[in-house]
């Protein structure tokens, strides 16, 4: 070979070998230590990757389910102020059975007997013990007669005689404890009934035909308000008079309307 190509062959040699040297100075298990790093950094971010768009997903079903669950509750909410306006439209409704007249009437008799209440929305009388009955007695004082007779006349007067009548009686929480009342009347319950039954006698012996009439007791467990005070226990000693259509059942008692 030329002297004159010899030179330049050795330099590009040298050249050559000048990145195989610096390769060299690496040592081998360092760079297969940061290559799967690499590897390892590159997996885990993927990783992370998917868990993100898994909860981004899972974010987005929560707010759709959310938007659900609100626009649910609306819908519900509007249904429940549709029936509380029609439980209104019920409430003010007369569901009395009695004509105007006999309401009039009874409204009349609630102003002359403090202790009688009458409500013309439902037709249901209230009379409390002390208009009725002495203390753990049911014997009708003679004002309670007087009253129960001119109930019987408004009962027996025109369209107000085709219907029923259902009395209960009703006690305060206080026990039966004196053994001349308890020889009559062992609890209130039997207090109670027994009262109802007075008052039954009474309007039967006004000319209320047994047969339009029932009775039942429910001693202290339908109280008007709770039984805390005097006044409140003397609230819940009564006497109720319900007034029912001739289809009614006399079992067909609504609770509710007691505590009106």
């Amino acid at each position: 070979m030329p002297s004159s190509l010899r030179v330049p062959c050795l330099v590009a040699l040298a050249v050559c070998c000048l990145p195989l040297a610096g390769c060299n100075s690496v040592p081998r298990y360092q760079l297969n230590q940061a290559q799967a790093r690499a590897r390892q950094l590159y997996d885990q971010n993927r990783s992370l990757m998917a868990e993100r768009q898994q909860l981004m997903a899972l974010m987005g079903e929560k707010d759709s389910q959310l938007a659900e669950m609100t626009a649910n509750g609306e819908t519900m909410r509007a249904r429940l102020d549709n029936l509380m306006g029609e439980r209104n439209k019920l409430v003010s409704m007369k569901s009395s059975p009695l004509s105007d007249e006999a309401s009039r009437n009874f409204e009349d008799l609630a102003r002359r007997f403090p202790g009688f209440e009458f409500d013309p929305q439902t037709g249901v009388s209230k009379i409390r013990e002390d208009l009725l009955f002495a203390s753990g007695s049911d014997e009708l004082s003679p004002k309670a007669q007087q009253l129960l007779k001119e109930f019987a006349r408004i009962l027996n007067a025109g369209e107000s005689s085709q219907l029923n009548v259902l009395v209960v009686g009703h006690t305060d929480d206080t026990r039966v404890a004196k053994a001349n009342t308890k020889s009559k009347h062992p609890d209130n319950w039997y207090l109670s009934a027994h009262r109802a039954i007075s008052v039954t006698h009474a309007l039967t012996g006004s000319g209320v035909s047994p047969t339009r009439m029932g009775v039942a007791g429910y001693g202290p467990h339908q109280p008007r308000v709770p039984s805390k005070t005097p006044n409140a226990r003397a609230q819940n000693r009564r006497v109720e008079i319900f007034v029912l259509a001739p289809g009614a059942s006399m079992a067909g008692w609504d609770p509710v309307s007691s505590i009106r």
